[in-house]
């Protein structure tokens, strides 16, 4: 190995006191360049001018940040876990094609868009999404199919009560439109083949049943859509999750 030189060279005939003098002769020319580059540009040293050079020194422990971070939630996971088939109430529902599903209409949490109270269900209709405000500035966000036009209810209400794979009894009217459904008007037991789905959540306003429904439905196909009777439908594995979030009294926006 090359050994590296430990010192300047002895002097011979004074070179090397000679190179030491332009060395530092260069070393103060330098710094005196340095400056009036800074003096041109019009900085300076000191820290009285600092705020002449408009930085920021503000210490980042200090600053805020714009909101909290999204929060994490065991039930909030990848899709083919979330989606995944299932047993429950003795009914083996099926897993969903979640790559069919716009991600958009995937189970995920977001920041809270809708400024209301945490507990608060808020159905967005032309969103086609549902927000189940949290704390901290967050909400789940579910994608929902929602009525025909013609079908549709909007306001302020609350969850009066909810049913796990409830039975479906098609109102008159309906059976008027739709008389095959005449087999049912006695209602039609939970099931996997039951309009309602998993779960159901039932709206009242003013402590009257208004006749619409926050349901599960085995049409996943279904959900972005506006084809049903007026119930705001979920995919069940996200009214299963949803349902056991909520209690009675739920505030329940829809707009």
């Amino acid at each position: 190995m090359r050994e590296l030189p430990q010192g300047p060279t002895p002097s011979r005939n004074g070179e090397a006191i000679e190179t030491d003098i332009l060395l530092s002769r260069r070393a103060i020319l330098s710094g005196a360049g340095a400056m009036a580059l800074l003096s041109v540009a019009g900085c300076s040293t000191s820290g009285g001018d600092l705020p002449a050079l408009q930085l920021d020194d503000t210490v980042t422990g200090s600053v805020r940040p714009i909101r909290p971070a999204i929060s994490v939630d065991k039930n909030i996971t990848s899709p083919d876990v979330m989606y995944a088939g299932l047993t429950d109430g003795g009914f083996n529902v099926p897993e969903v094609p979640y790559l069919k599903v716009k991600p958009e209409f995937r189970r995920q949490i977001v920041v809270d868009p809708t400024g209301e109270a945490p507990g608060t269900i808020v159905v967005r209709l032309q969103e086609r999404k549902l927000y189940l405000v949290q704390t901290g500035g967050d909400a789940i966000r579910y994608g929902v199919g929602i009525g025909k036009d013609g079908f549709r209810w909007s306001g302020r209400a609350n969850i009066q009560y909810g049913r796990e794979w409830p039975t479906w009894t098609p109102p008159s009217e309906m059976i008027v439109r739709k008389p095959e459904l005449v087999k049912w008007q006695g209602g039609q037991p939970g099931g996997l083949t039951n309009p309602l789905g998993a779960r159901a959540l039932y709206i009242y306003q003013d402590g009257k049943d208004t006749g619409y429904r926050i349901h599960g439905s085995p049409e996943w196909w279904s959900i972005g859509q506006a084809m049903s009777s007026g119930c705001v439908r979920l995919i069940n594995q996200d009214i299963i999750d949803l349902y056991s979030r909520v209690s009675k009294k739920n505030p329940v926006v829809v707009v």
